[in-house]
């Protein structure tokens, strides 16, 4: 039982149901907001497109070298759009948008109709 409590809380959203056709979307698993990123691998020497794939995090091409020149070398490109063409080289990467959590609470005070001044809440209320 503790073995498997272990394996849920240490669980990572793939965030699978999350389409790759929009550019952002909120995961319907995790709540988060997600961005899909497509990449492209090319050759460094001729420039060919290659299949890749990634591996702990990163972007590999899936052959050591180039089919076309024998290169090792290659580069990585993101692109915004994906072309039907470029569908068995697009590699997609799906990217957790963190934005800024800002809790606060204000209240607004119409000075003009009123003569208010404002104090501090510490002052008003004494126990």
């Amino acid at each position: 039982m503790i073995f498997t409590e272990f394996l849920k809380r240490n669980r990572v959203c793939r965030h699978d149901k999350v389409s790759p056709d929009v550019e952002y979307a909120y995961c319907p698993d995790c709540g988060e907001l997600v961005e899909n990123k497509w990449y492209i691998v090319r050759c460094g020497c001729c420039g060919i497109k290659l299949e890749g794939t990634t591996k702990n995090g990163k972007i590999i091409p899936q052959e050591k070298f180039c089919r076309n020149c024998g290169s090792k070398n290659f580069t990585v490109e993101q692109t915004d759009k994906i072309n039907f063409v470029d569908i068995r080289y697009a590699i997609p990467v799906k990217t957790v948008v963190k934005t800024a959590d800002i809790n606060y609470t204000q209240s607004w005070v119409n000075t003009a109709e009123r003569r208010f001044s404002p104090k501090l809440l510490a002052e008003n209320f004494r126990v």
